[in-house]
């Protein structure tokens, strides 16, 4: 099966299931008056019978919230592709390597403090950017062992920061002297898409298709990076240059992604390695495949926290958690390069 093929058969798969999405919720919606709305706000089609109740929860709850969850998907999914490959670790996750909690800590530290406050609505984006490339650059320090990174090393670093951040964020949220805020606060680090404007969908929209597109001309680098440091030197590649220009998308990317959603763990993780049952390793291929698959899993498992305790709703963050768990622990027996010798 083609690229193109594959490529078109997810996104007839993303539209339907972003149509779902929008239709399902505490108030049902018929899914021809779901695009009959979306046709009408975008000027091509007249306005129809429904109520004015139903075109808000449409346009400006449902569509928004369904949106931000496929692009989101997909930035972890591109991320979590493009991590494994920069330190050659199956394991590799925003969520795993801790990359997550640090973007959290510098988002929480932007809304509970007012930190960057003089710059508004990008405060809380700046500070978890530099939230996660400040934790990024400490794991790899402490993984590192002669100048190159260890991959059991990594894993362990990654989780032992993730663990302090998370306690950080937590203390930061239980000893705010606002309630409200600190609740949140809470939920949002637990991963939430519930509070969804079209604002939010901005950024991430713009650095999923830029930097997907970098990556993309980067393919064939990328490709070289698997054989291993000193292969992909002797091929003429300046791994120190792309290895800082990973770093800095990445960082980019997760900061981004957890200032608008919180902290949403695994999708990095297992979409690239469900991708790569597929269509291999090869970059061309993984990166956009990666970004759709990563954009419907992410819309489904916003569903699934929808309506499984419905009226009550689960943080996205939990599904995640409890799906890709397991997940994690298939891929630690599964892979060799994973076994206890590594973690010395």
């Amino acid at each position: 099966m083609t690229l193109r093929t594959v490529v078109f058969i997810l996104i007839v798969l993303l539209v339907l299931s972003i149509t779902v999405g929008v239709s399902i919720g505490a108030v049902s919606i018929a899914i021809s008056d779901v695009w009959q709305i979306a046709g009408y706000k975008i000027g091509l089609l007249q306005q129809g019978t429904w109520s004015s109740a139903t075109e808000n929860i449409v346009w400006l709850i449902r569509f928004p919230r369904v949106f931000l969850a496929a692009l989101v998907g997909g930035v972890l999914a591109v991320t979590g592709a493009t991590l494994q490959t920069m330190v050659r670790n199956p394991l590799a996750d925003p969520y795993i390597l801790g990359i997550s909690a640090g973007a959290s800590v510098g988002a929480v530290l932007a809304i509970g403090l007012g930190l960057f406050a003089f710059l508004g609505t990008l405060a809380v984006s700046l500070a978890a950017f530099l939230g996660a490339a400040v934790t990024f650059l400490v794991v790899l320090f402490l993984s590192s062992v002669g100048g190159t990174v260890a991959p059991g090393r990594l894993v362990m670093a990654g989780l032992g920061m993730g663990y302090f951040l998370s306690g950080i964020t937590g203390l930061i949220t239980l000893t705010s002297s606002n309630r409200l805020l600190a609740g949140e606060i809470l939920s949002w680090t637990l991963g939430s898409l519930a509070r969804a404007t079209w604002f939010d969908l901005t950024l991430p929209a713009f650095l999923l298709s830029t930097v997907t597109a970098v990556l993309l001309i980067q393919a064939r680098k990328l490709n070289a990076l698997l054989l291993g440091d000193e292969t992909a030197a002797t091929l003429g590649l300046n791994v120190s240059a792309l290895r800082r220009q990973l770093f800095i998308l990445v960082a980019l990317l997760i900061g981004i992604t957890v200032a608008v959603s919180g902290s949403i763990g695994f999708i990095g993780l297992m979409v690239p390695h469900i991708v790569r049952i597929f269509v291999r390793s090869d970059h061309r291929r993984i990166l956009p495949v990666s970004a759709i698959l990563g954009g419907i899993l992410l819309v489904w498992t916003d569903i699934l926290s929808r309506i499984v305790f419905a009226p009550s709703e689960l943080p996205v963050g939990v599904v995640t958690a409890i799906v890709g768990g397991p997940f994690f622990l298939w891929i630690i027996f599964r892979n060799h390069t994973t076994d206890y010798r590594d973690l010395h």
